[in-house]
């Protein structure tokens, strides 16, 4: 009898040995927070483990054990945020010698962990090889990139205002093509840039349709966001039906003190257009001012070519004559916002002492009348210096509240990973998404948490097709994201804008921690994202059971 008791008792402790060793040893367990899951559903209290990148388990992980486990009882627990239009594309060489993307802090510490580079139409070219590069020296962030039409354009025909010779054409449609199978998630437009600007609808289309067979999507910065914004959305809904493709209207506003109030007419086009079967998005930043080069207040005729035949035109009296009247038609009516007041200098390389001063404010110190013909003629100096950086107040917070609620609408930076201290950048670089939580969830009300959320994650993951991001279960990315919903504020200004958001205390990024108890930890685990072919693109966003679909 003692024998059997012994035997028995040893084959219990194999059997308690067999079954400790078949259960798991997670990386990382967060226990007991609110879970987030970026579909849009209600949170659910739950703990998160993973197992090196990817994510293992969501529910009662008290047992298990882990190399690192963090106690986030009373936050909020959420998918990393995606950013659809960002300009997080420049590396620098490091004193090394060594090119290296920044780490990319600010946006990690809004909880950003994957961003869209090749916005506006502007992308590196080959894609492949700068994606290759940051295969081996990335961020701390992923990174996934849209092949730019401006930049695509510029390769072929450099700022020629004209249309493309049939030949030219085929050699631009070749350049998306190998983006494509590269790796790009779709082709960016920027048609009020140049030389995108130069571009018939036709040419896009020819180009969308080449984006459209690898399963790509159309992101466009439109041709006019002012007075002409309708037209502009018919002309993106017309490239997305014949190019046969999604359309992302890219960060959606109507700007102009004579635009104000017509969000209601421009969600009214998207929803008739949806209504017609065309598959339409937004993305937004939650500011009422934009910012892109002072240039942009200049006709584009006058930018076409080099910059010395830019100089020319300038030059002469009878052509700056009527880009002068261009101009102060521009600041009274679109991005001028009315007052010169309201074009604020972010960034001149070659005066740094204009940096956060309005056209207005230049104008006083130097003596001169504020007055619209004065500040165009200033805008006219500025460009021959070789132009600045600037920030145009030109939207309406109503019309900013109504796009950002509108249930395809998806969080934006439109911003990059800027120098600490350098210039008066637009504060969305650092702000966007946190600015979102704080602002319009937090003291306004105006979105539910879930809803916040999901427009920063599932929501993008779902328009780009991104597979096992976005969203918190099993077998997804361990892309995650630990927060204060009660603490999680914006803190850079228009005047003060190298300011970190706070709130954000862990970030993980593919399963490792690049902020930890609100401390960064100098890792890059960041990975280079390329569009898998074929693309098995869904209908539907991910977790809409028992809501409407965006």
């Amino acid at each position: 009898m003692g024998w059997r008791r012994l035997c028995g008792g040893f084959l219990l402790m194999l059997s308690m040995t067999s079954a400790m060793a078949q259960e798991p040893f997670y990386s990382v367990i967060l226990e007991g927070g609110q879970v987030y899951d970026g579909t849009g559903r209600p949170p659910f209290v739950a703990d998160v483990g993973w197992i090196g990148d990817r994510i293992a388990a969501i529910g009662d992980l008290k047992q298990a054990k882990a190399a690192l486990r963090l106690d986030v009882r009373g936050l909020a627990v959420t998918p990393g945020f995606i950013d659809i239009h960002s300009h997080a594309v420049a590396g620098r060489p490091e004193q090394s010698g060594v090119f290296r993307q920044p780490l990319a802090e600010n946006y990690i510490r809004q909880g950003v962990t994957t961003v869209l580079g090749g916005a506006d139409g502007f992308s590196p070219l080959p894609i492949g090889a700068f994606l290759a590069r940051y295969d081996v020296l990335p961020a701390a962030v992923n990174l996934g990139l849209f092949v730019g039409h401006n930049s695509v354009r510029r390769a072929v025909m450099g700022n020629a205002h004209r249309a493309p010779t049939p030949e030219e054409l085929a050699q631009m449609q070749a350049l998306v093509a190998q983006a494509m199978e590269e790796g790009a998630w779709g082709l960016s437009a920027g048609l009020r840039y140049v030389p995108g600007a130069y571009a018939q609808t036709e040419e896009v289309i020819a180009l969308a349709r080449v984006a459209a067979r690898y399963g790509g999507i159309y992101i466009p910065h439109m041709r006019d966001e002012g007075r002409h914004v309708l037209e502009s959305l018919e002309e993106t809904f017309r490239i997305g039906r014949e190019g046969g493709l999604p359309v992302q209207i890219t960060h959606a506003k109507v700007s102009g003190p004579s635009m104000w109030g017509k969000s209601t007419e421009f969600l009214a086009r998207v929803e008739a257009a949806l209504q017609q079967g065309l598959d339409v998005s937004m993305d937004q930043y939650p500011y009422t001012a934009g910012s892109t080069q002072i240039g942009v207040l200049l006709p584009e005729w006058a930018l076409a070519g080099d910059s010395a035949a830019v100089q020319a035109r300038l030059q002469d009296p009878e052509t700056r004559r009527r880009i002068h009247a261009a101009v102060v038609q521009n600041l009274i009516e679109d991005l001028g916002g009315g007052d010169p007041d309201r074009v604020v200098l972010a960034f001149c390389r070659w005066d740094t002492t204009l940096n956060g001063k309005s056209l207005a404010q230049v104008l006083q110190e130097r003596g001169r009348p504020v007055t619209f013909e004065e500040a165009a003629e200033l805008v006219l100096e500025i460009q021959e210096r070789g132009g600045c950086l600037g920030v145009f107040h030109v939207m309406h917070e109503e019309d900013v509240v109504r796009i950002l609620q509108h249930p395809r609408t998806m969080i934006c930076s439109d911003g990059g990973i800027p120098d600490p201290g350098v210039g008066v950048p637009h504060p969305r670089n650092y702000g966007a998404f946190a600015r979102v939580l704080a602002r319009y969830v937090r003291e306004q009300r105006l979105l539910t948490p879930e809803e916040a959320i999901y427009k920063m994650s599932g929501l993008p993951a779902w328009r780009l097709g991104l597979q096992d991001r976005g969203v918190l279960r099993v077998g997804a990315y361990a892309d995650v994201v630990v927060l204060d919903l009660a603490r999680i504020q914006d803190r850079a200004t228009y005047k003060q804008p190298h300011q970190y958001a706070e709130g954000v205390v862990h970030v993980f990024v593919n399963g490792q921690a690049v902020l930890l108890d609100g401390q960064m930890t100098g890792l890059r685990p960041g990975r280079a994202l390329r569009k898998p072919r074929p693309a098995g693109a869904k209908t539907t966003p991910p977790g809409n059971e028992g809501r409407p679909a965006p």
